[in-house]
């Protein structure tokens, strides 16, 4: 079961930021939660700026890539943009490519197979597209920081290679022209949390005022390189990186292009996923646009999904955007029967489920649906997950994480089981030879039980404060929105709400439960509405909640918006004629969230 952590921020703190920014007590708690403790810190935060952005020439090894780049592009050398096929990857690579075709370069792009190439660059990637096409510049995004042998073959042959990357790095480096990677040890730039569009985003906005330094736009056209926010905040918004800092900003005008006026690849996206602008959102992107974008990826090529993002034709656009519908259709297909399948296994060996990290390989399954696989293992076990597919001859495999268990670390520890690996904390990728695979499994299960404690895998859900229902209001929602884009490190905020009295409930398709709530006195305030999804309990529906753990969002419909609860774990009161066979009752109280049914204790 998940436990509640109810957050109380300091009053003085709260008091001091309700004064100066004249805004609700709910607001100022929320903002000392994410550690917004001050009136400055405040009001960047709630008013995000490009003019704030930090000094991309600050990092390592800016000042050599313009300039090489720049050299580049006067002496018409042919440039490669090789990026990684995961939606940061890809709009990384579209970002650079339309950039450097704006200023006149000789420039194409390669995004490798997941499947039959895997991820980074590799010796044969200099061979062929590099070598073959006469290739004189190579431009990492998205990947690179463990690309040592490809690096020093790309030398070799004469060959300059520019990484950015924002991937963990070790010493000793890829003896590359320049690496920007703001996780280098040296780097004094303080944007670790950049993703890599954001990373490849801070590239051109160096090399724009590096071709304005000397004298380049006064015969080209200058581009605003806020039209190319809408690419930073996707990839930035699906890597899962903080949504803080400078995040914060590229995600927040980019939101802001998408709604006002996409590009048509974009757009046509929208309209395949149905969502309706002005109002797409972060929550938008991660469940709807990036699944699609990755869909390319995961079955068939990556390239598909940059070519969507490079369109300018209306309707070639809708095309590539209905093409990647259909994977992405074939994708939840395929991943349901991955999943169908290891919880059999589950079922049939439950010692898997008795180790602090679940490790298990199949030759059936495809690597390029593991790591949404491996998300949703970890939702519902809540311990590291590693799956690794044999398909094709050596395993390649996905990982996820759980907050408190650093993965790369921990890969890092067994890194000589493994062909190679690389990613971050939460989330990272590793090819494997077969027969190491059972010695992998025991080493890394081995390494975390004696790292994580049965404490780190009780799944915390931290709320925000107690809210009483009276107190929802229009004004009150449309302050809390102010704190949008949601995401890691800004998460939706999360309030409980005690003694509610339940007006009316009814299930709504499969698992979907739609409720109108009250306060428990069943005061004369109008009834709110309320939905809890994936319910799938065989208890009657109670007539009280004790106690409720919730979002606040507006209810978009027929051109109407009304206030809505969002019902994430609730404590039914519930009716006395229930049958003891179903548990054991207790005190009346009982907990149900999803499919799980427990006491709250």
């Amino acid at each position: 079961m998940k436990q509640w952590n109810i957050l109380q921020p300091k009053t003085d703190v709260v008091n001091r930021l309700c004064t100066h920014l004249k805004c609700s007590n709910v607001v100022a708690t929320l903002l000392v939660n994410r550690g917004i403790d001050s009136p400055s810190l405040a009001d960047r935060f709630l008013t995000p700026s490009f003019h704030q952005l930090s000094d991309p020439s600050a990092m390592k090894d800016m000042d050599k890539a313009v300039s090489r780049i720049y050299d580049a592009i006067l002496r018409q050398e042919r440039i490669l943009i090789f990026g990684d096929y995961d939606v940061d990857g890809v709009t990384a690579t579209v970002l650079v490519t339309e950039f450097l075709n704006t200023v006149g370069a000789k420039v194409s792009f390669y995004i490798p197979h997941r499947e039959t190439e895997g991820y980074g660059l590799k010796p044969k990637h200099i061979s062929d597209p590099a070598i073959s096409n006469n290739i004189n510049l190579i431009i990492t995004v998205d990947c690179g920081s463990s690309s040592h042998e490809a690096i020093s073959m790309a030398r070799q042959a004469g060959i300059d290679v520019i990484i950015t990357d924002h991937h963990s790095i070790s010493n000793p480096m890829p003896e590359a022209l320049a690496v920007i990677n703001p996780k280098r040890s040296d780097c004094p730039s303080g944007v670790r949390n950049l993703a890599g569009v954001g990373v490849a985003f801070f590239l051109v906005i160096s090399l724009r005022k590096y071709f304005r330094e000397r004298g380049f736009w006064t015969s080209h056209n200058e581009p605003n390189l806020k039209n190319a926010c809408d690419l930073v905040a996707l990839g930035t918004v699906a890597d899962m990186v903080p949504l803080t800092g400078d995040n914060r900003i590229l995600v927040n005008g980019g939101i802001n292009l998408i709604n006002s006026g996409p590009r048509p690849g974009i757009q046509s996206l929208l309209e395949i996923s149905g969502i309706h602008r002005p109002f797409m959102n972060s929550e938008d992107i991660v469940f709807k646009l990036a699944p699609r974008l990755n869909a390319a990826g995961r079955m068939a090529h990556a390239k598909t999904a940059a070519h969507l993002l490079l369109e300018r034709d209306t309707p070639k656009a809708l095309k590539l955007a209905e093409t990647l519908n259909a994977l992405n259709c074939e994708r939840r297909s395929v991943e349901q029967l991955v999943l169908d399948d290891i919880h059999l296994r589950l079922k049939n060996e439950p010692e898997y489920l008795r180790a602090g990290a679940l490790v298990m390989a199949d030759a059936a399954w495809p690597a390029g649906i593991l790591g949404i696989v491996a998300s949703r293992l970890v939702n519902q076990f809540f311990r590291p997950v590693v799956l690794i597919s044999t398909q094709n001859g050596n395993g390649k495999g996905s990982s996820r994480s759980i907050p408190g268990f650093n993965l790369y670390q921990g890969l890092k520890t067994c890194s000589d089981c493994l062909i190679g690996f690389g990613g971050h904390a939460a989330a990272a990728g590793l090819e494997i030879s077969t027969e190491r695979i059972p010695e992998f499994q025991s080493r890394f299960i081995q390494m975390a039980d004696s790292q994580i404690s049965r404490e780190l895998l009780v799944q915390e859900m931290v709320v925000d404060g107690i809210l009483d229902i009276r107190d929802i209001t229009p004004n009150l929602i449309d302050e809390i929105e102010s704190l949008q884009p949601y995401g890691t490190a800004n998460p939706e905020p999360l309030f409980l709400s005690k003694n509610i009295h339940i007006v009316s409930s009814r299930i709504v398709g499969r698992n979907t439960r739609r409720m109108v709530l009250k306060p428990g006195d069943r005061s004369s305030c109008a009834g709110i509405s309320a939905v809890q999804f994936n319910v799938d309990s065989p208890l009657p529906m109670a007539s009280e909640i004790q106690e409720m753990i919730y979002r606040l969002r507006w209810n978009f419909w027929n051109g109407n918006r009304t206030p809505q609860i969002l019902v994430e774990d609730a404590i039914f009161s519930l009716q006395s004629h229930i049958s003891e066979s179903i548990m054991q009752i207790g005190d009346g109280l009982v907990s149900v969230k999803n499919t799980m049914i427990y006491q709250n204790t």
